[in-house]
């Protein structure tokens, strides 16, 4: 479904993560850059939750972490996904899909803050147990990020392109 035909969009910031199961709504995260976006989604209850995080670890600033948990892949995905499941998401149910991780050619170099987002991400999944059904990582270009909930349809705009995940 194109992106633009649908009314209710819910915007996911840096360093925030939003749920929801109103099927009308569209979870959704601009420019995404060397940060990544994390859909997941159980189809049997029509939930889905959303992460925009810009950095693997918060043992890289665990103050921060404290008051700014989904600023970190392993702090946020934790809450989210026990959020999910406290709002009755089944974790063996659940479907998960990301994007971003790109290499920019602004900001700070040499740091590979995509891959090491990617690969934290990796890890949390692992621990889960969970699969990644689906991604668009990497590259050097910024991307939005769509989970619509009715479905569970996760879209990635690229350069003007819609790619379905």
């Amino acid at each position: 479904m194109p992106t633009s035909l649908k009314k209710n969009h819910v915007v996911v910031q840096v360093s925030d993560a939003k749920i929801s199961s109103d099927p009308d709504s569209v979870l959704v995260t601009y420019s995404l850059g060397s940060c990544l976006a994390v859909a997941v989604y159980d189809p049997a209850v029509t939930i889905g939750g959303m992460i925009h995080y810009q950095l693997p670890e918060s043992s890289m600033d665990p103050i921060r972490a404290q008051t700014e948990p989904f600023m970190f892949c392993d702090t946020g995905m934790e809450t989210l996904l026990a959020n999910l499941i406290r709002y009755g998401a089944d974790k063996y149910r659940m479907i998960v899909k990301v994007a971003g991780g790109a290499a920019m050619k602004t900001g700070p170099q040499g740091f590979d803050i995509g891959k090491r987002n990617f690969l934290a991400l990796r890890k949390v999944l692992w621990k889960h147990g969970l699969l990644l059904k689906g991604h668009d990582v990497g590259g050097d270009q910024p991307r939005n990020f769509y989970l619509y909930l009715g479905d569970g349809t996760a879209i990635v705009k690229t350069g003007g392109v819609e790619k379905v995940l």
